[in-house]
């Protein structure tokens, strides 16, 4: 079930979500909206290996806002530090965002519970639009689980800005431990040699 608007200020209060800085005017009827974080990050022209950590450059949102190129991704975060040990977290765009044609996040929208940090969003513009920050740009849900809850501790834990993927610490995981050195080849005259040695010396 998700939580109305209600409970998800009740939770904040009583510790059971973390969302920081909490802003009563942000509550929704089922959802919390946050804000967009005046740095974002995008990834360095060329192919993405996703066995390679890929290089990004940063990009500062001034007063004067930000325009986003059409097509282009940009990996941007939320101002406030999110999530819970008790409740599922997902996120959209406000509809309002949406009618621009601008994605803030492509198809990963389930959160881990367990997670608590600044959350990366992909911003990904049909029309060239001009995003401010500051601006309420998503909305945070809040579920209810089923059964034993295993919190997340991955590698996105704890995030303070806009992370890159990191799925090329996957493939470090998976890589191949050091082949085991093969027992020596013992030629059978040698064998015969060594027990005749033992003996003779009994």
């Amino acid at each position: 079930m998700i939580l109305t608007g209600t409970e998800i200020s009740q939770r904040v209060h009583s510790g059971d979500i973390t969302i920081a800085p909490f802003l009563a005017k942000n509550v929704n009827p089922n959802s919390y909206n946050f804000r967009l974080a005046p740095r974002m990050k995008v990834y360095q022209e060329g192919v993405i290996d996703i066995k390679e950590e890929k290089p990004t450059e940063d990009i500062h949102i001034g007063p004067e806002g930000f325009v986003l190129e059409p097509m282009r991704l940009y990996l941007a975060t939320t101002m406030e530090t999110m999530g819970s040990t008790k409740f599922v977290p997902t996120y959209a765009a406000r509809s309002s965002i949406a009618r621009l044609g601008m994605f803030i996040n492509l198809s990963a929208s389930l959160g881990d519970i367990g997670f608590v940090g600044k959350w990366t969003i992909q911003l990904l513009a049909i029309n060239r639009i001009r995003v401010y920050a500051g601006m309420d740009i998503g909305q945070m849900m809040f579920w209810k689980v089923q059964g034993d809850i295993d919190l997340y501790d991955g590698k996105y834990q704890g995030a303070t800005e806009a992370y890159a993927s990191r799925i090329f610490m996957d493939y470090q995981k998976k890589a191949m431990p050091a082949p085991v050195a093969a027992p020596p080849i013992v030629h059978p005259l040698e064998v015969v040699d060594a027990r005749a040695a033992e003996l003779d010396d009994a």
